[in-house]
């Protein structure tokens, strides 16, 4: 195993550096038994360093959870802001999210373990990212309203009603059950009746 080590000047040492060691360490030891003096050790400083940057474990690891619920928001904000139809976005935005937290899941099953556990001690942020995701949801939403795509109500509250109503495919509670083949197909129905919840009333 690779001992993981950079060897980084006090003076030099950068939060993204500290951020990169921890989810390192994390990654080999776990949240429980990762320590400030474990991530010093695997940049070679003292662990003084490290708290002149994140004044305890627990700013450290709330950190780290935020800069990973980052990763999932940044490109999804990008399709928010993105113009065109609000219907087609909106699928984008899903798809994208969807992807997103399969690959996390999935892919790297270890990783993911330690992020999750450090969202459970982490709720502060863990609300901001789901803040996040509702307004970038009722962006779409909103625009689709002024151009007449989506019926008028509360975008805020739409669209925490479409996150919850699409939470089987994208939280990871529900992580056992995206290995389904017919996961996919449900999805098509489950946007499919989104899609006829959100259009506009038609005109008598």
């Amino acid at each position: 195993m690779r001992s993981g080590r950079r060897d980084v000047a006090d003076g030099s040492l950068t939060p993204e550096q500290i951020l990169d060691a921890a989810e390192d360490v994390l990654r080999r030891f776990g949240p429980q038994k990762t320590t400030v003096v474990d991530v010093a050790r695997a940049l070679g400083v003292s662990h003084g360093s490290i708290y002149r940057h994140f004044p305890s474990k627990t700013a450290l690891r709330e950190a780290v959870a935020r800069r990973w619920l980052h990763r999932v928001a940044a490109p999804l904000g990008q399709i928010a802001a993105e113009g065109g139809p609000a219907l087609p976005r909106l699928r984008r935005w899903l798809d994208r999210l969807i992807a997103l937290k399969r690959a996390k899941v999935l892919d790297e099953p270890e990783l993911f373990a330690v992020y999750h556990a450090l969202s459970d001690d982490a709720g502060d942020v863990i609300d901001a990212h789901v803040a996040e995701l509702i307004d970038q949801v009722a962006r779409i939403l909103a625009d689709g309203m002024v151009a007449g795509e989506i019926r008028l109500g509360e975008p805020k509250a739409m669209a925490r009603a479409v996150l919850t109503a699409t939470a089987a495919f994208h939280h990871p509670a529900h992580a056992a059950s995206w290995r389904d083949p017919l996961i996919d197909q449900t999805f098509e129905a489950v946007f499919d009746l989104l899609v006829t919840a959100l259009a506009p009333p038609a005109v008598a």
